[in-house]
């Protein structure tokens, strides 16, 4: 403990008399970037695509180094070519800016959704399956795709561990629930959180994904209730009741229930920042910090606290919770965040930036966004890449003005929001839920399809509902 105290000290130090340096610290022009500065960038995406597959007792134990030494494998030589100052501005943008507010959120819908626990059990038919990942999906744009899952995928486990076909309940509880349900709001997932702190408002998510929202999340549920029908009227073995792990009951009971009060105050505050807009702002390290995101933030720690404080243990234990999750997701997105400012800068650049092939790419011959190239690029590398960075890559390469976006760009900003939160469902690494989700129901006894066969439930299943829905939207 020492030792980390005199590391902390020691920063602060070199911090404060570094200040009035950092404060002035300048702007770099993109197109002066070269391509090679984005390498740390794909580094942290690749490793978190790879090492999971063929290293995954030493990604486990080491995760938070390697994003570390991609994060200081591009500091360190930016510090040298541009300057001390301009390293350390850019570092203070993307924790303050960017990095700081999305774990904080994140934070507080795992711990608070973590605090509410569905006792009891009931008969996995196939209504009742439907009904419980169409609530979900209702949830996930109100409570995050990480909290409407962890609150239910434990009691749909239940309701259909007397039966053998249930890898199918799970794929499409992670294709919804995981992933398209949280379309509707910045709380849903965290591209668009992201793009609520670049200055989307609340409710244009609500406004413009709501029509493809639906399309997709109904198409879905009527291919589930058909296949699990299938399973369940036709294919179904079902086990002896007595070898049942948790016999059906008619009583259902939730524990932590306070814990929905304080998701309305975590709602309520996330409304706040974006409707109060005082016009005072803090210049920390030369970021400009507004008084309503701070307030925001501080508030939603608060809440986090309390809802540690209040929730009966009884629930988090039903809950089997625990902070292994989080701590992924913040030290991961701790090296993303940081490594991706110098990718963001070239992007804003335009043609004249390094990435000039990927704006030809997603723009038609005479200049103008292709919509449909929008939604597929945007998909597929948030399929392999994480949506969250992807978003941020897209929205920055689509001019990266929330203003311009939401009106003259209002079709290439829809196209953007749904490929990232819709196309995170087709594979296991598209969105921090789908590990969460695979891993609980196999700790369950459910054998879930490998990384390559879910990707092949992915094809058949989730891209011609994608071409149909690029046809009809896009």
């Amino acid at each position: 403990m020492k030792r980390h105290a005199g590391w902390t000290s020691m920063g602060l130090v070199a911090a404060w008399a570094l200040w009035p340096q950092l404060a002035s610290a300048a702007t770099l022009d993109g197109a002066t970037l070269s391509a090679w500065w984005g390498v740390p960038f794909a580094g942290v995406l690749l490793s978190i695509a790879v090492f999971p597959l063929l290293a995954p007792a030493f990604w486990h134990h080491h995760f938070g180094k390697i994003a570390a030494a991609w994060a200081m494998l591009f500091l360190v030589p930016f510090a040298v070519t541009f300057g001390s100052a301009v390293a350390f501005g850019a570092l203070a943008h993307a924790m303050l800016e960017e990095y700081v507010p999305f774990i904080v959120l994140l934070t507080a819908l795992y711990t608070v959704a973590g605090g509410i626990c569905v006792r009891g059990n009931l008969h996995g038919s196939p209504r009742l399956n439907t009904g419980i990942i169409a609530l979900g999906t209702l949830l996930a744009s109100i409570m995050g795709t990480t909290g409407a899952a962890m609150l239910l995928i434990r009691p749909l486990l239940r309701a259909n561990d007397d039966r053998k076909h249930v890898v199918h309940v799970v794929v499409f509880f992670i294709f919804l629930v995981a992933n398209a349900g949280g379309s509707l709001s910045p709380l849903g997932d965290p591209p668009l959180f992201l793009g609520f702190l670049a200055g989307v408002s609340f409710f244009w998510t609500t406004q413009h994904l709501l029509l493809p929202m639906l399309f997709v999340c109904g198409v879905l549920l009527l291919l589930f209730y058909a296949l699990d029908s299938y399973y369940y009227h036709r294919r179904e073995e079902r086990r002896s009741q007595f070898l049942d792990p948790t016999p059906d009951s008619h009583m259902l009971g939730i524990d932590g229930k306070v814990n929905f009060v304080i998701l309305a105050l975590v709602i309520a505050l996330v409304l706040m920042s974006g409707l109060w807009k005082p016009g005072v702002e803090f210049d920390v390290f030369g970021t400009h910090v507004a008084l309503q995101n701070g307030v925001r933030d501080v508030g939603l720690i608060g809440l986090t606290l309390l809802s540690l404080a209040v929730t009966p243990r009884a629930a988090r234990a039903g809950n089997a919770f625990n902070w292994a999750p989080i701590e992924e997701v913040a030290k991961l997105f701790a090296g993303i965040f940081v490594t991706i400012a110098p990718v963001i800068t070239i992007l804003r650049a335009g043609e004249a930036g390094a990435f000039a092939g990927i704006v030809h790419l997603v723009n038609n011959a005479s200049g103008h966004p292709d919509d449909a190239m929008y939604f597929w690029a945007t998909g597929l590398l948030s399929s392999f890449l994480d949506n969250a960075p992807t978003y941020l890559v897209f929205f920055n390469l689509a001019g990266g003005d929330a203003r311009i976006l939401m009106t003259q760009g209002a079709t290439t900003l829809a196209a953007i929001s749904a490929g990232a939160v819709f196309m995170g469902a087709n594979s296991y690494i598209g969105n921090a839920p789908n590990f969460m989700v695979k891993a609980i129901a196999e700790s369950r006894g459910v054998r879930m399809p490998g990384f390559f066969a879910y990707l092949g439930w992915s094809v058949v299943v989730l891209v011609p509902v994608f071409l149909v829905t690029t046809w009809i939207f896009f």
